[in-house]
């Protein structure tokens, strides 16, 4: 039976380029995306252009224009590096349309009536000069931890996250005047409420969550949950939807976790669907959520999105399986635009092609543990496996000149049929269970098995033979091969996985053996992928 599924990829902020390490995060929900739709099920890929809170204001402000401007520019951006990349959305939206607008402050309305939205007056930092409170890291303030001067949401030096009380004596840092303490109200989310909810919710997920979603969620509830303020002192953002908080918006990570829910339902109105047939728990239908993310993103995803849908209406059916990602270093350094090493993800698609950078993150990428990103080791790693396996087999056995490409009748290889059909079953099981380098290297398996079955039987001496019975089994042996690859590789490298469905007439991708029928002809194919030189890392 097929299930309607829901993968949310995490949302790219709308004030720097996208680089590698952002991509490792995303790459594990395209995957699952076309894993599930080859497997007959109903996916809504979804996610979008995180666009309000502080660091897009203060970046208007540094570069003399507005947070709109900010978000034009960073979204089209996105767009193109997410075309180029392959990534297979249903709905990629941003936080700064009028329709999430909307559904945002209808939950929020929802939260008010519902009894968890209360006010609560207390100290804040306030700049006389700018003549508004400020927060975290619009405040530069001195680490009570190692004495550095840092921005208010977490010391550049030591790491230390800084409390309430170490804000409210700083410095302002968009006019660089002293703060004073001033009372302020702002409504607050009785988080605190749900702790029992949210421990049941853990018990009954954690083991479809990673190890550090585990860890990082068990430890956030053993410390005990604590209500969080909804409110900021904003003039860019959702606007409170009533009255008595006309100079504020809704706090960020209210707005932007809800962008799953609105595009979804944004998808499902412009497309004719019932919205509750993925969110609600109303139906028969069979349900999958999948949240993608880095580990920095961990609490968001697994406390406060599902206790925002608590809070807002029981029917929602709660994330399911959390994929947080580890980080990816470069050089053995963290990825940082202030030391210069996170190039933009645009300019590496222009000297590589996609499918050598999706290979990397899911081959040699952060899925369970930090890794590192170097040029030579990406060099030899899509060298060795793209190029002298994955290429070599595909384009040796389809543009071998010894046949005419229309496919011989023959005998499939009754080892290589049985190897097919196990793969497609292991691979899908790997998936599900969000083992995803070793579903990359459960098909990498059956392609060394293609190349070792072709080096065994040695067509090109059959065909000088003229041993034509044994010759036509080992191309059709091979070409069964090849034709599922181009089902079994379109999660990881799609744009190699439609040349080869292109060649083959295959015309849409099926999690099931592909049959290749006798007659059918086979177009010659370019190279898959050219070899990579020290040139091409210099460049």
């Amino acid at each position: 039976m097929s299930k309607n599924v829901v993968i949310g990829i995490a949302w790219t902020y709308a004030n720097s380029d996208i680089h590698l390490g952002h991509v490792c995060a995303y790459i594990p929900g395209d995957v699952l995306a076309r894993f599930h739709r080859a497997n007959g099920d109903n996916v809504l890929m979804i996610s979008g252009t995180d666009c309000h809170g502080t660091p897009i204001t203060e970046r208007a402000i540094k570069e003399k224009t507005t947070p709109e401007k900010i978000v034009e520019r960073y979204h089209q951006q996105f767009e193109q590096v997410f075309e180029k990349l392959g990534m297979s959305y249903d709905e990629y939206t941003l936080t700064a349309s009028p329709y999430h607008h909307q559904k945002v402050q209808e939950m929020f309305l929802k939260l008010q009536q519902n009894g968890y939205l209360y006010p609560k007056t207390e100290e804040a930092s306030f700049c006389p000069t700018c003549n508004k409170f400020i927060y975290d890291r619009e405040v530069e303030v001195v680490c009570p931890k190692c004495g550095a001067v840092s921005k208010g949401d977490q010391c550049g030096s030591c790491d230390y996250v800084f409390k309430t009380e170490d804000l409210l004596k700083g410095k302002c840092r968009i006019c660089g005047g002293q703060t004073e303490i001033r009372q302020n109200t702002n409504l607050y989310f009785k988080l605190s409420t749900l702790e029992q909810q949210l421990k049941q919710h853990f018990e009954a997920c954690k083991n479809n969550w990673r190890k550090n979603s585990v860890n990082e969620t068990e430890k956030f509830l053993r410390e005990g949950l604590h209500d969080r303020a909804v409110t900021r002192d904003l003039s860019w953002g959702v606007k409170i939807p009533f009255s008595g908080y006309d100079d504020k918006r809704i706090y960020v990570w209210v707005d932007a976790v809800w962008g799953y829910v609105s595009a979804v339902q944004k998808y499902c109105d412009e497309h004719n669907l019932n919205f509750e047939d993925f969110w609600f728990n109303n139906n028969n239908n069979q349900h999958k959520i999948y949240m993608c993310h880095g580990k920095d993103n961990i609490v968001f995803h697994t406390i406060i999105f599902p206790a925002l849908l608590m809070a807002t209406d029981s029917r929602f059916l709660m994330p399911d399986t959390c994929v947080a990602v580890e980080f990816m270093n470069i050089n053995g350094e963290k990825m940082s635009k202030s030391k210069g090493n996170a190039w933009p993800m645009l300019d590496m698609l222009k000297v590589f092609p996609a499918d050598t950078l999706r290979y990397f993150c899911i081959a040699s990428g952060p899925e369970r543990k930090d890794s590192n990103f170097t040029f030579d080791e990406f060099h030899k790693l899509i060298n060795s496996d793209l190029v002298n396996k994955f290429g070599n087999f595909v384009n040796r056995t389809v543009n071998y000149k010894g046949w005419d490409n229309i496919i011989p009748n023959a005998t499939l290889n009754p080892q290589i049929k049985e190897l097919v059909e196990k793969t497609y079953k292991t691979v899908a099981n790997d998936i599900q269970n969000t083992n995803f380098r070793d579903a990359l290297s459960n098909v990498m398996a059956m392609v060394e098995a293609g190349n070792k079955y072709f080096d065994e039987q040695q067509p090109w001496i059959l065909f000088k033979q003229e041993d034509k019975t044994k010759f036509n089994d080992v191309i059709y042996t091979c070409c069964y091969i090849i034709a599922n690859l181009g089902n079994l590789m379109d999660p990881f490298v799609p744009f190699a996985a439609q040349k080869i469905r292109d060649a083959f007439n295959i015309k849409q991708v099926e999690w099931k053996p592909v049959s290749i029928i006798a007659g059918n002809s086979v177009q010659r194919m370019p190279v898959l992928f050219e070899r990579m030189t020290d040139k091409d890392v210099i460049a």
